[in-house]
């Protein structure tokens, strides 16, 4: 299919649909090897990060519905397939297909290698961007994390889809899905009928809650704390992995998400799949979503954020006032 075939559908209705019914598998298939997950389930990979078999199970579900109704369009996913094709892996590679095959008996092991691997693409054009586990150490820890594929043309999110299987529970999880122009939505993973979302409408910055990444080696928590007191917020900055913190922006949830780089590693830039989906959902909220320097995200200069730096996401009313603060701080330093 041809960028030129994507923007003639105004809606995206095939693309949202297979999109919606892909990451809903993979957040009940995750859910469910999240609860029986152990020590023996995971790698390191070069970087020192974590990998799971569900990491691995996610994108290979998720990369054959993809590529089975839109064969044309590249995938730019988190994870290849090269760790457990080693014979020391074998037995986590053993429960990836476990699990693949209660949801397709057809999964072989080299079908599986090949459908991770379909995620090895490079970011041109109209692609689609997958992160299959998205907050992988809140994963381990039993805590918040998402599946987030977001389709981008031309440097431009088009559709942004957050799978959440922890965020009311209850419900099996809560999806949460954004098309350009169309507003974003949310229904609970169980079934039920979609529902408009809206980033809060709140001013008074002592109401806001404040929400960053659980990591420390994820942002400047020093300086995020000192934010937060400036805008006189009464509580400290809550600690969240994964995307779901966009996703409670563009609820109303909360109403700050903050990203300042690490002093350790100011150089870094961020994923284009950590931020892709999220983006989108906020903005079409009602919210609005920049760098710390109130730019843009530039998701057209690959696989990185290369033109960014950090993240801002709010309820739109206390976005400028944030960025003041964080370039008044930045003139002090």
């Amino acid at each position: 299919m041809t960028a030129a075939a994507i923007t003639k559908k105004p809606l995206l209705q095939k693309e949202k649909e297979i999109g919606l019914r892909s990451v809903s598998a993979a957040m009940a298939m995750s859910a469910a090897i999240q609860k029986e997950l152990t020590s023996k389930d995971m790698l390191t990979k070069s970087d020192r990060s974590p990998v799971t078999i569900a990491d691995f199970a996610s994108q290979a579900l998720i990369c054959k519905a993809l590529g089975s109704h839109f064969p044309g369009i590249p995938i730019v996913g988190e994870e290849d397939s090269q760790a457990i094709r080693r014979p020391e892996n074998h037995e986590v590679f053993a429960k990836v297909v476990h699990y693949l095959r209660q949801y397709d008996p057809a999964m072989e092991e080299k079908l599986i290698c090949d459908l991770i691997d379909m995620g090895g693409d490079e970011p041109n054009g109209t692609f689609w961007t997958l992160d299959p586990i998205d907050g992988t150490k809140g994963f381990l820890r039993g805590e918040q994390f998402a599946i987030a594929l977001a389709l981008v043309q031309e440097g431009q999110v088009l559709l942004g889809i957050l799978g959440c299987p922890n965020l009311e529970r209850s419900a099996g999880g809560t999806l949460f899905w954004a098309g350009r122009g169309k507003g974003s939505w949310r229904v609970p993973a169980n079934g039920g009928v979609s529902e408009a979302v809206h980033a809060s409408a709140k001013t008074n910055t002592t109401q806001m809650r404040f929400v960053e990444s659980y990591e420390s080696s994820h942002s400047d928590k020093d300086t995020q704390l000192a934010i937060s007191q400036r805008l006189l917020i009464s509580s400290p900055p809550e600690q969240m992995d994964s995307q779901v913190k966009y996703g409670i922006v563009a609820s109303g949830a909360a109403d700050i998400y903050l990203r300042i780089p690490n002093p350790a590693s100011r150089d870094y830039r961020e994923k284009i799949w950590d931020h892709a989906a999220g983006s989108l959902i906020v903005e079409e909220a009602g919210g609005r979503v920049s760098d710390i320097d109130g730019k843009q995200l530039d998701f057209s200069a690959g696989k990185t954020l290369a033109k960014n730096r950090g993240i801002l996401a709010s309820n739109g009313a206390v976005h400028e006032r944030v960025l003041q603060i964080i370039a008044e701080m930045a003139a002090k330093k």
